[in-house]
């Protein structure tokens, strides 16, 4: 008696599902990396406040460091925050130094420019969490008896940061702490301009 032709088994079923998978799994990260690769390079964060009272109050508040603690949003996040000061007490070369828990982390910053009662330039390191560096400005215009104050950061956005803002962006993360320090800073300065 002859033997029956056997024929190949079928390929199983699993390997074409998990190929299905992978290959959904490479366009996803493959989109995903395109995506990331078109975000902006840079980004800016800016927020204004009319504060009442005289630009050279409101100026005195940014242009000395000794003050961002009666101010900054970021100030008071860690009670135990180490700070360290150089250089001149206020104005062009006023060096400043923070170092802190995750809420702060670490970094210094230096008045790199100060135009009394106009603007003033700041350049700010960041250290830990993440490495960055942010060019910030300051701008003080009188309006009237009162000063509009504009507060903007920007940087430069590398892959990680890029991808993070896939999710929230720079504005998002930020601008509500300007906010806050500008309202902070608002309250202060009509205070001083009231005793004085």
């Amino acid at each position: 008696m002859a033997e029956a032709a056997t024929t190949p088994a079928p390929q199983p079923r699993k390997r074409s599902v998990l190929r299905i998978i992978l290959l959904a799994l490479l366009v996803i990260v493959v989109g995903l990396a395109i995506a990331i690769s078109l975000q902006p390079d840079e980004f800016a964060v800016t927020r204004t406040e009319t504060i009442n009272a005289p630009p050279a109050v409101v100026f005195e508040q940014v242009n000395n460091f000794h003050n961002w603690p009666n101010w900054s949003p970021w100030e008071n996040l860690d009670p135990n925050m180490k700070r360290t000061y150089e250089g001149p007490e206020a104005g062009q070369g006023a060096h400043y130094g923070w170092s802190g828990d995750g809420n702060v982390g670490e970094g210094h910053m230096t008045i790199t420019e100060s135009k009394p009662n106009e603007q003033i330039d700041i350049a700010l390191v960041f250290l830990k969490p993440m490495e960055g560096t942010n060019p910030t400005v300051f701008t003080f215009t009188p309006d009237g008896e009162q000063t509009k104050v504009t507060w903007t950061m920007t940087g430069k956005m590398n892959f990680i940061s890029k991808a993070m803002c896939l999710v929230i962006s720079m504005d998002q993360m930020i601008g509500g702490m300007f906010e806050e320090g500008l309202a902070k800073m608002k309250s202060v300065s009509e205070a001083a301009a009231a005793k004085s």
